[in-house]
């Protein structure tokens, strides 16, 4: 076995490797840039080396400093996660030069399936089925637009060497393609090291499903059966679960035999992943097109983990040692059922953009371990409270993963995990990933890669909530504001020396007020009576409380007097008067908020690429007018409005805040 392992990589995909080694036995070191001297991923292993400064260009990337670090500490083997290097023939086969065992696929398969181009051509070579497409190399952007023309819009271009969502355009029309192009290769080229654009046709309302295939030195491959990754944002995932509400068992070995064919074709061992497309027009699920084999772990690898009991990281460590694998594919079941949300740091609220800073809180769920039937969460990070979301790397902060024996279940315990997990700082997605798992077409497995950009077609505002969950949020606003005011009674002098709160609230809540008296042990809302309690404290940020039977956590906090509370994938802004102050409150001004309209201003934090326009140019709505990068992801800002454009305050090539200023429309 071997003895010493290096992750060539961080954050939450360094920790995971480092669990399974450390418990394996192995010792561990950690390589980290300047951006992450004291992240999480560093203190867990028993050595670091640094590697570089902040950017991957300069650390992340370096293979010759990877191993370098791995000979200076006596590491015989290397880890390499996911993105960064884990997809490089050249970093597998310097590896194996180096005498240092790679924890992967052999270079030659990596060579084969690594480039979306060429395993392609090798996939249909094979006789698997294959999306049309143009897998040349196109030299420029008339080009593209030629070729898009051919193959018929939609059309999606892609980053030949690209993954995880980057480098990915959608394009409808000739103008699409000519705005996205060469930006698809920029991206390519940023994140991958490799400019190539190739032009396939976009499956319209298709899902997206994925096999696991698992494999050893000796021949043996095997599949661990399907993950669906249908909900996706911009072509990244969002939400994974194993196994498909829609994949039958005849469909789940169809699948399941080609995957290990192809990859039985190129000698592949080690865990690797091979993604298909099914078109939602195909009632029956059986034609389904191969997209890539992805030949690392996969970032959804624990949702399988949850089904088969299998630890694929230990796995990987295990068949790059040369042991064989120690079961059969007969020996692979499916037990319950697991959901993944990957939590990222974007704010829904502001079109999903990417959003960095300090974390100023970050407390994730419990979590526990399977034990029998009952439902359970894990949490996979790299993060820590204090820590900073970097604008230099992905803006993923953890990974959140529910197992039950039902499908139903497993969606629950992400409802009720997610209303626990406390992030302050950057923007986040909790209340978005929580709304999906509450929508009706999701919980039915109605799902196809669409689904967000059709179930939002306006952008997100908050969940929905239901008449008696407002109810409950009164409620709730208006026991915690008794507590408070009990609490001030208690310090001498303060409120006149009565001794007791009053029991009737106005609480305005979700547009409307709301009439609430307060009983021991229930509350009227509106004449509506509610059974529960809650245990809400001064200082508390959590409330767990009952209303009629449902269990509800719910984050609480104060702004400019006013209650706020999460719970179920929004926060409800409530003001809590006293009835008898109630009745004066009309008299209160409103303060209406300044117009900025007139203004561009940056979405998120991010470098300013390219302006578009200059004083006095006119601008028409929709027209595109600066070019921001946030995690290596190039964001084009249009014209609201008609205009000229006044003045401008910002430049190419300057660091831009959130809300910052770039120009002004008269």
């Amino acid at each position: 076995m071997l003895k010493k392992i290096l992750v060539a990589n961080r954050g939450e995909i360094a920790c995971r490797v480092f669990r399974t080694a450390k418990r394996m036995g192995l010792q561990t070191v950690a390589v980290y840039s300047d951006a992450d001297a004291r992240a999480p991923h560093v203190l867990m292993a028993d050595e670091a080396v640094r590697l570089g400064p902040a950017p991957a260009a300069e650390s992340y990337l370096k293979a010759d400093l990877i191993l370098a670090a791995a000979k200076a500490t006596g590491a015989d083997c290397i880890h390499p996660g996911y993105g960064f290097l884990s997809e490089r023939e050249s970093f597998a086969k310097a590896c194996a030069d180096a005498g240092i065992a790679f924890v992967g696929p052999p270079p030659n398969a990596i060579a084969a399936m690594g480039d979306k181009i060429e395993s392609k051509k090798l996939a249909k070579a094979a006789g698997v089925n294959v999306v049309p497409g143009y897998l040349g190399e196109i030299a420029d952007t008339e080009e593209a637009v030629k070729i898009a023309a051919e193959i018929g819009f939609p059309v999606m271009m892609k980053a030949s060497a690209g993954g995880g969502g980057k480098g990915m355009r959608l394009a409808y029309s000739e103008q699409d393609v000519r705005e996205g192009f060469e930006a698809t290769k920029r991206e390519g080229l940023a994140s991958f090291g490799d400019d190539r654009v190739f032009i396939e046709k976009f499956i319209e309302s298709p899902r997206h499903i994925e096999i696991q295939v698992l494999g050893d030195q000796h021949g043996n491959i095997v599949y661990l059966n399907e993950r669906e990754c249908s909900v996706q944002r911009r072509h990244q995932k969002v939400v994974e679960e194993a196994p498909s509400p829609f994949v039958t068992p005849k469909m789940r070995q169809a699948m399941g035999e080609q995957a290990v064919a192809l990859a039985r074709a190129v000698g592949y061992y080690s865990a690797g992943t091979v993604e298909l497309i099914v078109s939602g027009a195909d009632t029956t699920g059986e034609s389904f097109y191969f997209l890539e084999m992805n030949t690392r772990l996969q970032v959804e690898h624990p949702v399988t983990e949850a089904i088969t009991g299998v630890d694929l990281v230990e796995q990987m460590i295990r068949v790059a040692a040369g042991e064989k694998l120690p079961f059969t594919q007969g020996q692979i079941g499916i037990n319950g059922w697991s959901i993944e949300n990957r939590v990222y740091a974007e704010d829904p609220y502001r079109g999903f953009l990417p959003s960095t800073g300090r974390l100023v809180r970050y407390a994730p769920p419990a979590t526990g371990a399977p034990d029998g039937d009952r439902p359970y969460v894990r949490v996979d990070d790299g993060v820590c409270e204090g820590g900073e979301v970097s604008r230099f790397y992905d803006p993923m902060i953890a990974k959140l993963i529910t197992w039950a024996p039902t499908r139903e279940g497993a969606i629950d315990a992400q409802i009720a995990a997610l209303d626990a997990f406390e992030i302050d700082g950057p923007g986040h997605n909790v209340d978005f990933v929580s709304a999906l798992m509450q929508h009706p077409r999701f919980r039915a497995g109605a799902l196809t890669t669409g689904f967000i950009a059709e179930e939002y077609p306006d952008g997100f505002h908050g969940a929905p909530a239901t008449p008696e969950l407002i109810r409950a949020l009164a409620a709730i606003a208006a026991g915690n504001a008794f507590t408070l005011d009990a609490r001030a009674r208690q310090v001498d002098g303060q409120l006149g020396g009565t001794t007791r709160p009053g029991t009737r609230w106005q609480v305005r809540i979700g547009g409307h007020d709301h009439d609430v008296v307060l009983g021991e042990g229930h509350a009227l809302v509106d004449g509506h009576r509610i059974e529960g309690s809650c245990d809400w404290q001064p200082g508390a940020r959590l409330a767990h409380a009952t209303a009629d039977g449902e269990a509800l956590t719910v984050k609480v906090a104060r702004a400019s007097g006013a209650w706020l509370l999460t719970t179920r994938g929004a926060t409800h802004r409530a003001r809590v008067l006293p009835a008898h102050v109630a009745a004066h409150a009309h008299h209160m001004i409103e303060k209406v908020p300044p117009d900025l309209s007139r203004f561009l201003l940056s979405p998120m934090p991010g470098l300013l690429m390219r302006l578009h326009v200059d004083v006095g140019d006119r601008v028409e709505p929709g027209q595109p007018l600066a070019v921001v990068e946030a995690m290596k992801m190039e964001n084009i800002l249009r014209a609201e409005k008609a205009g000229t454009v006044k003045s401008v305050a910002a430049r190419t090539g300057d660091s831009l805040a959130v809300d910052a200023i770039i120009l002004e429309i008269d």
